[in-house]
């Protein structure tokens, strides 16, 4: 019993350790690191800073401001204006069933083959994008200073599609390596 119990564990552990999906990233900035400063993180236009969804995204940018040296305090010198985005789409997924027919003839040097295979049952599978982007802008003039945007995608019923892991992720992905390589989109695991 005990030498079935242990492979068992271990195809239990493997299940657990599902693939997470990439970040795609891309960040314009003007050459430099931004001076440390407070921050005030709001909403984009057509975003609504009342929404608890909102505040998953705002608490995981914050995190990641707050690491870099720049607090949310109450005389922010950047408005931090973060926009998100989620949106699903179906995916036909091909069967891994298929039923082939086929005929031969191997007599002699003749040889006559005709084969055929199609799919059994069809599905679907549905996929979590989400996408969000940051601007960050001098209180003084209003100038962007840096700005960002990172979207990833997911099955459906996958922990990393849901909203605050996604938010989460995308939050690292954005700020790895602040202010990053402006103009370029880098994939981050």
């Amino acid at each position: 019993m005990r030498s079935i119990l242990f492979p068992l564990s271990l195809l239990a552990l493997s299940a657990c350790a599902a693939s997470i999906p990439p970040v795609e990233v891309t960040r314009f900035h003007l050459g430099q690191q931004p001076a440390a400063g407070a921050v005030a993180i709001e909403a984009a236009d057509g975003q609504n800073a009342a929404n608890l969804e909102f505040g998953t995204y705002a608490a995981a940018v914050s995190r990641e401001l707050i690491r870099l040296g720049y607090p949310t305090e109450s005389k922010p010198a950047y408005r931090v204006v973060l926009g998100f985005e989620r949106g699903e789409r179906q995916v036909a997924k091909r069967s891994p069933v298929t039923i082939g027919i086929g005929g031969g003839s191997f007599g002699g040097s003749v040889g006559i083959g005709v084969g055929t295979s199609f799919g059994v049952g069809k599905s679907t599978s549905e996929i979590v994008a989400t996408r969000m982007s940051v601007q960050m802008k001098r209180v003084s003039d209003g100038a962007v200073v840096w700005e960002g945007r990172a979207q990833t995608e997911a099955p459906g019923n996958a922990p990393a599609a849901q909203p605050g892991l996604a938010a989460d992720k995308l939050a690292r992905a954005l700020f790895q390596d602040f202010p990053g390589e402006s103009g370029r989109t880098i994939t981050v695991p």
